[in-house]
């Protein structure tokens, strides 16, 4: 299934009936990366929309890769599908992305889901590093990705599990080079300016944080500024030692399905 966004090409599939949920992937990952393949939330009676954004998996790249234009890419997908409103669930750039849009669109958001957030407008983005991650794939495509990614600071057992995860991402893209445009824009977007604008936020909302040393780039702290912002939010996580919640596609998908209802 293909979405036209102002002219970019979506690769998109939906799946199930009954009430509408979208899933939005992180940065470098596709659509099977947020609920990791599980089919649950169509088994719950949930008719579930998922698409790769723009320079990721098979859709096409762009110019813009700000947050205000993957909002609007989510806009366009819901239109496309008839879909008025819809509980939204987001990993990383997906969380921030459906902010964004709960922000500018709160009309059609029933729910949100804000997975692993990272973005904070009082944290350092580390654009000198995905500056790096984007010259290492533009130079030398997946191998060259996973070499600027360097050694994972997280203990040695874990190792061989993330640069096996990183090859098969960094494999799924057909248009590296937009991807690799994507890796140096989206960092530099901000999709709100201080906590105080999340207060705006209406939605019932849950927050996935992720307190596991397998998963820096996600702080746990960031993860509770956002429920400490949002209305009425729920912060929830796995339990100390466990692999972030986030990577188990059944039990994230059972968050899903409690926001949606």
């Amino acid at each position: 299934m293909q979405i036209d966004a102002d002219g970019v090409t979506l690769d998109a599939e939906a799946a199930g009936e009954g009430s509408p949920v979208v899933l939005l992937h992180g940065l470098t990952a596709t659509r099977r990366y947020v609920v990791m393949g599980s089919k649950a939330l169509e088994r719950a009676g949930h008719r579930v929309v998922l698409y790769d954004a723009r320079a990721h998996g098979q859709s096409e790249g762009g110019e813009d890769y700000s947050y205000d234009r993957l909002a609007a890419d989510l806009l366009a997908v819901l239109d496309d599908r008839g879909i008025e409103r819809a509980t939204l669930a987001g990993a990383s750039m997906g969380a921030h992305t459906i902010t964004k849009f709960a922000l500018t669109h709160p009309d059609r958001v029933a729910s949100l889901v804000i997975m692993t957030p990272a973005f904070a407008p009082d944290r350092d983005p580390g654009l000198e590093r995905w500056d790096r991650l984007a010259k290492g794939l533009r130079e030398g495509g997946v191998e060259g990705f996973v070499e600027a990614y360097g050694t994972p600071n997280v203990p040695d057992k874990w190792h061989e599990t993330i640069f096996r995860v990183l090859h098969q991402r960094l494999s799924a893209h057909a248009h590296p080079d937009a991807l690799a445009d994507a890796l140096s824009a989206v960092p530099r977007s901000r999709p709100f300016e201080a906590w105080e604008d999340l207060r705006a936020i209406e939605a019932p909302t849950v927050i996935v944080a992720s307190r596991d040393e397998v998963d820096p780039e996600h702080p746990y702290a960031v993860g509770e500024r956002y429920a400490e912002a949002i209305p009425n939010a729920r912060l929830i996580s796995e339990d100390e030692g466990d692999s972030p919640l986030a990577w188990q596609g059944a039990q994230v998908s059972k968050v899903i399905d409690d926001a949606a209802r």
